[in-house]
């Protein structure tokens, strides 16, 4: 392909992002059923029905630039989502197996957070403002999923999270 201008880099971004939701997608319900915490199994099922709606809006804006069928494969969530299977399959302690896979999820969010980013900054410098709000929303509910991950690993002002009962 080659990039020949920001628009190329916007499309290749886009369909590293449709690669990457759609891996996620697959990946997501092992996270559900490895979660033994009910807040972090209802976080990951949220997410999930969340990751296939950004799933629907890469597709739009993907459609928007005229790529019908993407073909890249997003080796990073690749290798995060391997990763994540690994810390599933290492098993223990349920609150010590819980703190693992927020740490796992956590990389995912944050690698997607960066991507979303650029692809909504790509979008804007480009002129495609409906990408731009289109990114700009997955963004912000990437973020939301940071940081409900981090609440339930940390817990909230009143009680303990994942993390302190994992110390024990």
């Amino acid at each position: 392909m080659g990039f020949h201008s920001l628009n190329d880099v916007l499309q290749e971004q886009l369909e590293d992002l449709h690669s990457a939701e759609t891996q996620l997608i697959d990946a997501l319900p092992k996270m559900v059923q490895a979660a033994h915490h009910d807040q972090l199994r209802e976080a990951f099922e949220h997410h999930l029905d969340e990751t296939r709606d950004h799933l629907k809006r890469v597709k739009e804006a993907l459609g928007e630039l005229g790529v019908p069928s993407p073909t890249e494969v997003c080796m990073g969530m690749k290798g995060l989502i391997t990763e994540g299977e690994e810390m599933i399959k290492m098993g223990g302690d349920p609150m010590a197996s819980d703190a693992a896979l927020i740490a796992a999820a956590q990389r995912i969010e944050h690698y997607e957070i960066a991507a979303y980013g650029t692809a909504r900054q790509l979008a804007g410098d480009c002129g495609f403002d409906g990408i731009r709000d289109l990114m700009e929303q997955t963004l912000d509910e990437e973020s939301q999923a940071d940081k409900l991950l981090t609440k339930i690993a940390t817990g909230g002002m009143f009680k303990a999270g994942i993390n302190q009962h994992a110390t024990a």
